[in-house]
């Protein structure tokens, strides 16, 4: 699972739905890997505006990855540089939203603490009946 779907998750608890705090699910004892991917500005400038800027900011704390300047950059700045491919923020960037995998571990809500466990990849959002 790559780090760029987790700035999209919440719990699927639907108590958790009104909570602030179900947003965004915590890494726990996640194993990351790193999976080589082409550069793709484009795709980085389409989707910067999409992202929860604090909540990827926190998940790189969190993972203890390098950190993310506190205000979102602008697209302009994905984009500079001699070659139209940006510099090293857009690097980084990429780096860590289509490389950077969670490959094992969990994911924490902050409001329940139900825990989605990761196996290969592949995260199982399926509820219990006893809490959906």
């Amino acid at each position: 699972m790559k780090l760029l779907t987790l700035n999209f998750l919440t719990c699927a608890r639907r108590a958790c739905k009104s909570s602030a705090d179900a947003f965004p699910l915590h890494p726990r004892d996640v194993e990351l890997e790193i999976v080589e991917a082409e550069p793709n500005p484009s795709f980085l400038s389409n989707i910067l505006p999409r992202l929860e800027w604090p909540a990827l900011v926190t998940l790189c704390a969190e993972l203890g990855l390098p950190g993310l300047p506190g205000e979102a950059p602008e697209v302009a700045e994905l984009t500079a540089g001699e070659d139209g491919k940006g510099g090293k923020l857009a690097e980084d960037l990429h780096r860590l939203l289509l490389e950077t995998t969670v490959k094992e571990g969990a994911l924490v809500c902050g409001s329940c603490g139900h825990e989605y466990r990761v196996k290969e990849g592949i995260a199982n959002f399926l509820l219990p009946s006893h809490l959906v």
